[in-house]
């Protein structure tokens, strides 16, 4: 199982006022999470734009700013401060099928399973919402394998549903990372002392995929 230890400095600050290096390198030292630095945002003609330089980037100042960037990912909170020294403005993003995987719904979809774990168990682990109005679960490592035969078993083809699994390869902007001119990413569910057992995917996989038919 993947705890986190001293997450309760991670979760006793709000998200604003915290600048990305801070951010990073509590994520990497108090979570044990993986971190790397992307994208930012640069002011230009009056508007906001991505670093990369596409005009039409779907996720501005939040995605990776180079194409090896899952080997510059690090765990160590040294090397991440180095790197937002050298970074200051660059998007956090937590790279997934390391310490964890992600379930990716529909924000609205989110809320409703997060009401209907508020009822019954399970709790989830730490939550985070987008501009993009997509919510992401952190799950166990695994859950990219397993999630479609458990959407199957409850009686619905994955594809039906607009539920995503992010494993290796994949990443998360982590809050206080700016998402374009639309906001920040923030945590719904902060990391805490309390939740520093991420649940399996097994355990939250009913309640979002009941949600996100609900969607349908």
């Amino acid at each position: 199982m993947t705890a986190f230890t001293g997450a309760g400095a991670v979760a006793g600050r709000g998200d604003r006022g915290v600048r990305a290096p801070e951010a990073a390198a509590r994520y990497a030292e108090e979570c044990h999470w993986d971190v790397c630095p992307g994208t930012w945002l640069e002011m230009n003609g009056g508007a906001w734009h991505c670093s990369c330089g596409d005009p039409g980037c779907a996720a501005p100042g939040a995605h990776p700013a180079r194409a090896d960037w899952a080997a510059e990912a690090t765990g160590s909170a040294t090397v991440a401060r180095r790197m937002w020294r050298e970074r200051p403005e660059a998007s956090v993003l937590l790279p997934t099928g390391r310490s964890f995987d992600v379930i990716e719904v529909p924000e609205t979809a989110g809320f409703l399973a997060l009401a209907r774990m508020e009822r019954r168990e399970p709790a989830p682990g730490p939550v985070v919402s987008a501009p993009d109005r997509r919510m992401r679960f952190l799950v166990l490592p695994g859950a990219a394998a397993k999630v479609p035969d458990l959407v199957r078993g409850l009686g619905w083809a994955p594809a039906t549903l607009d539920l995503a699994v992010l494993g290796a390869g994949g990443y998360v902007a982590a809050p206080p990372t700016r998402w374009g001119a639309w906001g920040s990413v923030r945590w719904v569910c902060r990391p805490t002392a309390a939740n520093r057992w991420l649940p399996d995917a097994a355990e939250l996989i009913a309640p979002l995929a009941y949600a996100c038919a609900r969607e349908r």
